[in-house]
């Protein structure tokens, strides 16, 4: 069964939702097949946050080392969002 595409939402959002998962999943009272369902949508939030954590750090790196005109900043990379 091919996987629904999740909805874009801010950094912010996400943290929330894995907050509410935890404390859910925390509690013991979620039957065992609904506790890995939220399991599951808790990785794939903590993933995409890890990710987003990644590009600002990037980002803030470029921006901090652009203007030095050395190569210390070789292994950087230009960044591009995926969802502009």
């Amino acid at each position: 069964m091919p996987k629904k595409a999740q909805p874009s939402v801010s950094f912010e959002a996400s943290l929330q939702q894995l907050e509410q998962i935890v404390t859910r999943l925390e509690s013991g009272d979620l039957p065992l097949e609904e506790a890995l369902n939220e399991f599951e949508r808790g990785v794939q939030l903590a993933k995409a946050g890890q990710q987003t954590l990644s590009q600002a750090e990037q980002r803030v790196q470029i921006l901090l080392n652009g203007d030095k005109g050395d190569d210390s900043d070789a292994a950087l990379t230009p960044f591009t969002p995926e969802n502009s």
